[in-house]
């Protein structure tokens, strides 16, 4: 299984676990809602995990402008 880590606002890859068998155990999922787990993981039809998080970038840009936060798609 594969799990690449995408920022939720610019897109960009932060990161890619290859790792032959890891449990969502592992990954810390179970800590999870489900309304967390629905908004942040996505299961692709090849049996991969994508994973929304924000990158520093973005964390560094929201937390100077908290306006941003208003705003759906505030860092495209």
């Amino acid at each position: 299984m594969s799990v690449k880590y995408i920022c939720r606002h610019c897109q960009s890859k932060v990161g890619e676990i290859s790792q032959g068998e890891i449990s969502e155990y592992q990954l810390g999922f179970h800590f999870l809602t489900p309304e967390e787990r629905s908004d942040i993981i996505a299961y692709n039809v090849d049996g991969g995990v994508t994973v929304k998080v924000v990158c520093d970038y973005c964390k560094q840009a929201l937390d100077a402008n908290p306006e941003l936060n208003l705003i759906s798609s505030p860092l495209q």
